[in-house]
C-alpha cells in the first residue's frame, strides 16, 4: 500500500470537489435543499459533490471501499476504505457562511492512514499520512505549545444525536479554566485548526467517521493527542472525540467525561 501515492490521490480530489463545490456556493440560491433533522441539513451540492469523488475513487482504486455521508456504502475488497463527507458544514454552505470543507480519509487495518481537508474558500489543503507528518499547502504544521486553556481557545461540536445540555457544563468549565470557546459549525475544519496550532483542542460528544477521522490524524501527526478508537468502529457507529495539545489534553478529557457522563 502506497501511501504517497493514496495521500497525493486524495489532495488533487478534494481540491477538485472544492471547485465543485464553491461553484454551488456561489450559486446556492439555485440549490434544492432538504432537512434530514434538526439543524440537519443536505442540499444537490452535498450528493453531487459525493457522486464525483466516489467516481473518481471508483475509477482509480476499484477494488477499494467507500464510505459517505450521503450514498450508500460500497463494500471493498483491497483492505483500504476512504471516507467522505462531501461538504462539512452544510448548515453554512446553504446560508453563505464560508466555513465549510471538502473532507476524504483513507483507513486501513483499523486505523486512518491518509486524511485531507480542504477548505475551498482560503485554499486551505490541511494533509497528514500516518507517520509521514501533517501538511498544510505542503508545509509542515505543528499543534500549540506551551500555551494553557487560560491562554488559548477550545472549539466546542454539537449535534442533534446527543443531549443538547451536556454541551452547556463543557462550555462553563472550559470559561471556569479561562480559556475561550469555540465554534463555526464545521467540525472537520475546527480539527484541522488544532493541528495548525490555532486552536487548543476540539471535544465533541458524538460524531460521525466522515467528520473527524482526516482531522484525528492531521492532530497526531502534528504533534497534538487524540483519544484512541477504532476507526472501522467510527465507520460503523461514530462515537465521541477529545483532540488536544500534550498541555491541555488531560484536561480537556476530564471536562468531557464528567460533562457527558461518560
Amino acid at each position: 500500500m502506497n501511501l504517497e501515492e493514496k495521500s497525493a490521490f486524495a489532495i488533487d480530489l478534494c481540491q477538485l470537489a472544492g471547485r465543485k463545490a464553491r461553484g454551488y456556493f456561489e450559486n446556492r440560491q439555485e440549490l434544492n435543499v432538504d432537512q434530514k433533522g434538526a439543524q440537519d441539513w443536505v442540499s444537490d451540492a452535498d450528493r453531487n459533490v459525493e457522486l464525483l469523488i466516489r467516481d473518481h475513487i471508483s475509477e482509480s482504486w476499484p477494488r477499494d471501499g467507500i464510505f459517505g455521508e450521503e450514498h450508500a456504502a460500497t463494500q471493498g475488497q483491497s483492505g483500504f476504505d476512504w471516507v467522505i463527507d462531501p461538504i462539512d458544514g452544510t448548515t453554512n454552505f446553504v446560508n453563505g457562511i464560508p466555513n465549510w470543507t471538502i473532507v476524504l480519509a483513507g483507513v486501513a487495518d483499523g486505523k486512518t492512514q491518509v486524511g485531507v481537508i480542504h477548505d475551498p474558500i482560503t485554499h486551505e489543503t490541511f494533509a497528514a499520512i500516518r507517520g509521514g507528518g501533517a501538511m498544510l499547502n505542503g508545509a509542515p504544521i505543528h499543534v500549540k505549545t506551551g500555551v494553557g486553556l487560560d491562554s488559548g481557545t477550545v472549539a466546542v461540536g454539537y449535534s442533534n444525536r446527543i443531549d443538547a445540555r451536556n454541551v452547556v457544563p463543557v462550555v462553563q468549565a472550559l470559561l471556569d479554566h479561562g480559556a475561550m470557546f469555540h465554534r463555526n459549525a464545521s467540525g472537520a475544519l475546527s480539527i484541522a485548526y488544532v493541528a495548525a496550532g490555532r486552536l487548543l483542542g476540539y471535544v465533541e460528544e458524538h460524531m460521525n467517521a466522515w467528520d473527524c477521522l482526516a482531522g484525528q490524524l492531521l492532530i497526531e501527526e502534528a504533534g497534538g493527542i487524540v483519544e484512541k478508537q477504532d476507526a472501522d468502529e467510527m465507520i460503523r457507529n461514530g462515537g465521541r472525540v477529545i483532540t488536544g495539545t500534550p498541555e491541555v489534553f488531560d484536561t480537556l478529557k476530564k471536562i468531557a467525561v464528567s460533562a457527558w457522563k461518560a
